[in-house]
């Protein structure tokens, strides 16, 4: 007899195994896919009215519930728990967007009336969806697909992080609570294996977030089949402090960019370049305002470095330490794992760096930051787009006109004028470059759900 697949779940600031869960194998994919697969035109045909009201639902059983919420959330990534609930409560204007402008944004559309002849646009669902989810900010970007596709009639197959599922078991209970039927929404269990056999379903789009070398896997796999597909990959944001910009402001602002839920974010700041003007000062400043994080307990609500989520990252962020400082750089605070059981790293400052070191290049997604200076704008911009990813940058500046004019060079699929690590609902959110493809949030990110039907339409 073949044992039943588990899933061990680990607090990763402790080591200690939390629990340990049944698992989906290729057969119970299969099942919920051919179970969505015959459950989403009932859901599409509900009035959407109807769909509004179970996501309505959704959001007060979210605040309802938010402490219990929270605590799984840190138990299980690491994540400080002030983090934990701000993300939580942060997840609340999402939804309310989505609740406000869903049924404008996939309306029918009349484009032309002339000479007999109407034309009209509608917005279908794609049918049945799948979302491969991330683990860092898991109601973020869960809800992020998971809302919209189901308010425009998709049936979703989500498999969450296997280093956030009890997060993700947790969403889709509260969203079955509230009225979405479970063959509608079906929360996969499971790692690697189970993102193959959700692959080698007849689904009608993809959505991922994570890595870009899995994001390439996953577009060689569908790319064949023509399925619609979206990946949401890595960054390695810069960010430009002009010689005009306040260095202290910007150094508190790009500290907290740099170092938020410990650095392991998209649009964490990863790089930052200061003109020479005020390189000392920032520098000064910015190490001062690292001084002040606080590792420790994730639970404790003084903490505000928590743990790397993935061990394995550990090594990835020594690795980068160890050759910066071969290469020239100088280590101006932490650079070492911390000491205790867990997965902690200290919050890491390096100054005197440049791109020939992975620092500056490769995503580090951690608690680490190096920081070059540079003489004039445009040898910040020339640095800024020496990237294979363009997810987001930002410029400091006391002028405007100036940051717009830099920021319209940078490659990056979002931008900031002395401001960092944001996220809007009402803009959309996506990436060039190696950053992927595709786009969630604002009204075309909920008409992504979607497949646009032309109407031609003559008068008898």
């Amino acid at each position: 007899m073949t044992t039943p697949p588990t899933l061990r779940i680990y607090n990763p600031a402790t080591g200690a195994l939390i629990t340990e869960i049944p698992a989906d194998d290729a057969v119970g994919v299969a099942a919920s896919a051919g179970a969505a697969r015959a459950a989403q035109p009932a859901w599409a045909a509900k009035p959407i009215a109807e769909r509004l009201a179970v996501i309505a639902r959704f959001r007060a059983a979210l605040l309802r519930d938010i402490e219990p919420l929270a605590r799984t959330l840190t138990q299980e990534v690491g994540k400080p728990i002030s983090q934990s609930r701000s993300e939580i409560n942060g997840l609340i204007p999402r939804l309310d967007y989505f609740l406000a402008q869903t049924e404008a944004a996939v309306g029918d559309q009349q484009v032309s009336d002339s000479g007999g002849m109407r034309e009209q646009i509608s917005h279908v669902p794609l049918g049945v969806v799948a979302n491969i989810s991330a683990w860092n900010y898991p109601y973020f970007v869960g809800c992020n697909v998971i809302v919209p596709a189901l308010l425009t009639g998709n049936a979703v197959l989500y498999k969450p992080s296997e280093h956030a599922t009890l997060t993700g078991q947790h969403i889709t209970r509260l969203l079955h609570e509230s009225g979405v039927p479970p063959a509608v929404l079906a929360c996969l269990v499971g790692g690697a294996e189970v993102g193959q056999a959700l692959l080698a379903q007849p689904i009608d789009g993809l959505f991922f977030t994570g890595s870009h070398a899995t994001g390439l896997r996953i577009a060689q796999v569908l790319a064949p089949r023509l399925v619609k597909l979206q990946l949401e990959l890595g960054g390695k944001d810069p960010s430009y402090v002009r010689a005009d910009a306040d260095p202290l402001a910007a150094a508190e602002s790009l500290a907290d960019g740099a170092m938020y839920n410990t650095g392991q974010s998209c649009c964490s700041v990863e790089r930052i370049y200061v003109h020479a003007a005020v390189f000392d000062a920032f520098v000064e400043h910015f190490c001062h305002t690292v001084d002040s994080l606080k590792a420790g307990d994730p639970m404790d609500t003084a903490t505000t470095l928590g743990a790397i989520t993935r061990a394995p990252q550990l090594a990835l962020l020594a690795a980068q330490v160890a050759d910066a400082l071969a290469k020239g750089a100088t280590l101006r605070r932490g650079g070492h794992r911390l000491s205790g059981p867990g997965n902690g790293f200290e919050a890491t400052v390096l100054t005197e760096v440049n791109h020939t070191m992975d620092l500056m290049h490769e995503e580090s997604f951690g608690p680490i930051i190096g920081i070059q200076k540079v003489q004039d704008d445009d040898e910040a911009v020339a640095l800024m787009n020496d990237s294979r990813y363009g997810l987001t940058a930002g410029v400091y500046s006391r002028d405007e006109a100036a940051a717009r004019a830099l920021l319209s060079r940078v490659h990056a699929g979002s931008v900031y004028w002395n401001c960092c690590d944001r996220v809007s609902p009402r803009l959309p959110w996506s990436g060039v470059r190696d950053s992927g493809v595709g786009l969630t949030l604002s009204a075309q990110g909920i008409q992504t759900f979607t497949r646009p039907k032309a109407w031609h339409l003559r008068s008898a």
